[in-house]
Order: C-alpha cells, then sequence, then structure tokens
C-alpha cells in the first residue's frame, strides 16, 4: 500500500513535536449533550449496566412515557440497582445516626429499558447529537465498513470501538472520532492486537493525529493531549514513547491511508494537491481524545 508523501511528513513533524516539547495545550474535552437523561443522574454501576446492555439511556416504563415514548411490544426488561431506605427508630450515636435519619437497608432490582428498546417523540438532544455525528469527516468510510456510529454517555471513557460493528462517542471533538476510527482501520487490515492493548492504543492515537493534519486539521489533532496520553499508556509497561511510536510508524501509515483509500472510493472526498483528500471545513466540526478499544 503506497502511502502519500503528506501523510509521512506529519507522521515525522508530530514525532519530531513529541521528541521537542514542541506541544500545544490539549483541547478540552466537550461532552455531547444528554443533560434531560435521568441516567446523567445515575450512579456509576448503574450506567454501566446500562452501557453492558448496549445502550446510553435507560429509564423505567413510565419514565419512557414522560417524555411522549413507549417501550415497544415484546422488549424485555433489565434491571438496575435502587437503595432501599428506611428512616432509624431509635439514634446510634456509634454510627453517627439520629432518630429518623435515612438509613441504607438493601437494595432493589429496577426494571428499565433502553432506547433503542422504545419508540415515539424523539428527545431534545437527539437533533444536535445526530447533526454533530452526520458532520464528521470520514464518516460514510466507517458506514461503508459496516459500522454503526453512535453518540451516547459512556463511564470511564470518551469513545470506543466494538471490533466490526459500533463506533461511539461521548465527546464531540475529532481527536476521539479519528482515533475510533483508526482502531477500525487497524481491525480491517487484521493488524489490531488486543493482546497489546498499548501498541494498538499507540497506532490510534498517533493515526488519529495524522489523519486531522493530513486532512488539513492540525488545530483538531491534539498533539499535547495524545502525547500526554500515550506517555502514560506507555509508562504502564515500561516504554520509551518515542521508541515505541516509531516501531510502529508502518502501522500507522498502513491505517492511515486505508481510510484515505476508502474515503475516495466512497466518495466522501476531493481531489487535493498531490492526489491527496481533504475536506471541505462545512464537513468537520466538533473539538478530545483518549478511549478505550473493546
Amino acid at each position: 500500500m503506497k502511502v502519500h508523501p503528506k501523510v509521512e511528513e506529519v507522521t515525522r513533524s508530530i514525532l519530531a513535536a513529541f521528541e521537542e516539547g514542541r506541544l500545544p495545550a490539549a483541547l478540552a474535552q466537550t461532552f455531547l449533550n444528554f443533560s434531560d437523561s435521568p441516567c446523567a443522574k445515575w450512579s456509576i454501576s448503574n450506567r454501566l449496566i446500562v452501557a453492558l446492555n448496549g445502550h446510553y439511556d435507560a429509564r423505567g416504563f413510565q419514565q419512557w412515557k414522560g417524555v411522549n415514548r413507549s417501550v415497544r411490544k415484546g422488549e424485555k426488561a433489565f434491571h438496575i440497582l435502587g437503595p432501599m431506605m428506611v428512616k432509624a427508630k431509635e439514634a446510634n450515636p456509634d454510627r453517627g445516626i439520629k432518630e429518623g435519619d435515612p438509613i441504607l437497608v438493601g437494595f432493589k432490582a429496577i426494571p428499565v429499558f433502553g432506547y433503542e428498546q422504545t419508540e415515539g417523540e424523539p428527545l431534545p438532544h437527539e437533533s444536535e447529537n445526530r447533526q454533530f455525528l452526520e458532520a464528521l469527516p470520514l464518516v460514510e468510510v466507517a458506514r461503508h465498513w459496516g459500522l454503526d456510529v453512535a453518540a451516547g454517555q459512556y463511564p470511564g471513557t470518551l469513545g470506543y470501538y466494538v471490533p466490526g460493528r459500533k463506533i461511539a462517542l461521548a465527546v464531540s471533538n475529532l481527536s476521539t472520532w479519528t482515533h475510533e476510527l483508526v482502531h477500525a482501520a487497524d481491525d480491517r487490515l487484521g493488524t489490531l492486537d488486543q493482546d497489546d492493548r498499548i501498541a494498538s492504543e499507540i497506532v490510534a492515537e498517533l493515526g488519529g493525529a495524522v489523519l486531522l493534519e493530513a486532512l488539513g486539521r492540525p488545530d483538531q489533532s491534539d498533539r499535547g493531549g495524545a502525547f500526554g496520553y500515550l506517555q502514560d499508556q506507555c509508562a504502564q509497561d515500561g516504554r520509551d514513547l518515542l521508541t515505541a511510536c516509531l516501531a510502529l510508524v508502518e502501522r500507522v501509515h498502513a491505517c492511515v491511508q486505508l481510510i484515505l483509500d476508502q474515503a475516495a472510493v466512497v466518495g466522501e472526498s476531493e481531489p487535493l494537491l498531490g492526489g491527496e483528500v481533504t475536506f471541505a471545513p462545512e464537513q468537520v466540526e466538533g473539538d478530545p481524545q483518549q478511549i478505550g478499544l473493546f
């Protein structure tokens, strides 16, 4: 696979910046809007239960009716945990409890349904988040590969890639998006190594930054954030950051080139000087990175 000279040039400049410390501040994280969801106020454990069941928003039967949506016939509930509280019948000074104070005596299972199990009127945030997803550069590449591109709240991560199935985003910045898209390209090339998660994260993070700068979006590539993230990843395994990056440059280039080649095939690109691809500014929106490979 031939790699465009622009991609090689961008990679060299990023690695030089890593080595010399010429790095801008990381982008601020801009989370997608789900403030109207009761999930946003649930415990991390309950939000994790929702995510593990494949949803980003879940509510009880009556809660969905309250926003003019109904659970589809035949859908089965899953359960979150709710605290069981009673009033203390007597004071317990040793535990700092006064008579009448609420005390936890256990938990109960509460049936809920995910958004995808319901139908009805759209939620207030849906239009805004859908517009963000539709404006993502290269989104048609992911869809051509059969991937669902979704937005949601995902405890402990800003986004993730489910091999062969889905890219999910919780923030509206492009560096998170390209990170996950590079994971997908790595997977299609057969080089995604889930036994070496750190190497896969280096490829995705460095590849995402290279991809954005090759597309003319250095303002979104977040070199500073990428450096900090990869430095933390390498420290976990005692790896030298620059050495680890250099060892994976060919794999990074292959992923980036596959994405650009696919963009040309699906028609989501225009010829650039030298035969490269680029995107109009109005096609690229959003504001950082990190993330999980599932």
